[in-house]
């Protein structure tokens, strides 16, 4: 094993050094200061440039497009001149450390506080338990289903991808959020508010969001008793997006239901592994009966959707996910009109209804449809109706025997119903 030494803050050999400015507003690190005085280049945005004493005869340059400041760097390590980057908060966190470290370049890191510890620590919250996900750059949609499947989760924003985007999204889910604006300098605000309130608020960038339960609230009744399982957003297992500690496929004996009206364990472990659920995806469970199944891909760290006409299983549904320990937001009515307007879905399993509703879920075109069919004669018209939807087909009929007591000891297998599994796999155009 290589030991790695670290570089002193005056040595030329260290390359780049990154420093940190503080996102709550602390003085500079004392370390920055005889590392500028060194310096013959500064990188760093206009904001960080101006906020520090850049010596005289140092080339700046300011961040815009990173490429030709990844060029300038690799010049000044080439020609042993010693270079500064500065950058916000912890440059390690989902900041330019990994950009800077994919170009190759040396580095010595000196982090400061970060916006989301700054966030935290303004709310007066525990974070320990807290997810971390950015819609700097990147799509949206995997840090929004984050938001509507954990109870605890911080997003770093961008332009076109903050607080309202985010509350436009979660409208249906039971959170509030946590605006952070201008962290650490004069114009700093912090707003609590619903995701109603986000959805139609004008916010300043950078801002931070802490998406939460209304229980994890800083400002939640006096009176309100967290769930002991996610108390302050933290798992009792530590681990907020980790497969589930008891497992999944649980036997349906974990779950209040009626009339057999349940995904059979056999089934519903192949089931949940064809959905393929986890963090950054949503769920659609049409016809959720007991909602064991979306339960259990909540449990995987999805976001979920459970549709249900019934109004009495929609109560089963919420007891089931407040058993279990996870958010399914229920939407009650009967599809496919009640599919109109809900969020896009990345899977979606049909336990219930007829091709119509097939139909409207493919219609939506989400990457994976998953749906059970004990009925034989309607085999057929479903694989040619995905097919006909640009789908490749995959399926499989499970038959289980369970064991089962005989008097005197004995024991027999006792057969449950066949079910047919299809998995439609959409195709991307080439």
């Amino acid at each position: 094993m290589t030991r790695v030494e670290p570089a002193t803050p005056m040595d030329p050999e260290a390359g780049v050094t990154v420093v940190g400015l503080d996102a709550a507003g602390a003085p500079p690190h004392p370390a920055l200061a005889p590392v500028l005085a060194t310096a013959g280049l500064v990188v760093g945005a206009a904001r960080h440039l101006a906020a520090v004493p850049v010596p005289a005869g140092a080339d700046t340059v300011t961040l815009g497009p990173l490429v030709p400041a990844l060029h300038r760097l690799a010049d000044a390590v080439a020609a042993r001149v010693p270079a500064v980057v500065l950058a916000s908060g912890d440059p390690g966190l989902f900041g330019i450390v990994r950009r800077l470290r994919a170009a190759g370049l040396p580095l010595r890191v000196v982090p400061a506080v970060s916006s989301v510890a700054a966030a935290f620590a303004r709310a007066g919250l525990p974070w320990d338990g807290a997810v971390l996900v950015t819609a700097h750059g990147r799509d949206l949609r995997p840090a929004l289903n984050a938001c509507r499947a954990l109870p605890l989760v911080a997003v770093l924003t961008a332009p076109g991808a903050g607080a309202a985007e985010l509350g436009a999204g979660l409208i249906g889910w039971p959170r509030r959020l946590l605006v952070a604006e201008h962290l650490g300098t004069d114009a700093e605000r912090i707003h609590d508010v619903t995701p109603e309130q986000a959805a139609t608020g004008t916010w300043a960038d950078p801002h931070v969001v802490l998406s939460r339960t209304d229980a994890a609230s800083p400002r939640a009744s006096a009176d309100a008793v967290p769930d002991p399982v996610t108390a302050g957003g933290m798992r009792v297992d530590n681990q907020p997006a980790a497969a589930p500690a008891d497992g999944w496929a649980l036997p349906e004996i974990r779950y209040a239901h009626r009339d057999s009206m349940i995904t059979k364990s056999e089934v519903r472990a192949l089931v949940v592994a064809r959905l393929r659920p986890r963090l950054g995806r949503l769920v659609w469970d049409v016809g959720a009966g007991s909602g064991s199944v979306g339960i259990e891909c909540a449990l995987l760290g999805a976001a979920v959707l459970a549709v249900e006409q019934d109004p009495e299983a929609g109560a089963t549904i919420r007891a089931n996910a407040t058993a279990h320990a996870v958010t399914v937001r229920l939407v009650t009515g009967r599809a496919p009109e009640v599919l109109a307007g809900l969020p896009e879905p990345d899977a979606v399993f049909v336990g219930g209804g007829g091709a119509d509703v097939l139909a409207a879920v493919v219609g939506r075109r989400p990457e994976r449809v998953v749906l059970t069919l004990a009925a034989l004669d309607r085999v057929a018209p479903a694989v040619g109706l995905l097919r006909a939807a640009g789908y490749t087909v995959e399926g499989s009929q499970l038959s289980a025997a369970r064991l089962a007591d005989l008097p005197g000891g004995s024991i027999r297998l006792a057969a449950t119903n066949p079910v047919v599994v299809l998995t439609g796999e959409r195709q991307c155009p080439t």
